[in-house]
């Protein structure tokens, strides 16, 4: 029963880390990585084909070696992530309400990504 509910969980944080690619504001990351865990607590087949993932599974293998991302991984993650809330905010959403919550919530993102999530440098030799 624990097994199917840690499934289950896993593949709705899947979802919403798949529409948060697509929807400013929601996060992507955080989810991807709550999938990782559930999945590697409930089920090996569905962790190994998440993290052999080539789109994900780097990102994912990345944070869980490092314990956090890398200035670069942050700074990419920083700018999709506001390029896709302008074009949003100035080119489909026409209330100033939802703009203005939509600006908010990629303030909170913004603040998430630079300063909660842990920033990992790597030696260069």
């Amino acid at each position: 029963m624990q097994k199917a509910v840690l499934i289950t969980l896993g593949t709705i944080s899947l979802g919403f880390g798949i529409v948060g690619i697509f929807v400013p504001g929601l996060p992507t990351t955080p989810f991807l990585l709550l999938t990782a865990g559930l999945y590697v607590r409930s089920s090996e087949r569905l962790y190994q084909r998440l993290i052999s993932n080539r789109y994900v599974g780097p990102y994912i293998l990345e944070f869980q070696r490092n314990k956090g991302l890398t200035l670069k991984a942050k700074l990419g993650s920083i700018f999709l992530m506001w390029l896709m809330i302008f074009v949003s905010a100035f080119v489909f959403i026409q209330s100033i309400i939802l703009k203005i919550i939509l600006l908010c919530l990629g303030v909170i993102g913004t603040i998430v990504m630079g300063f909660v999530l842990p920033t990992i440098h790597h030696n260069r030799k």
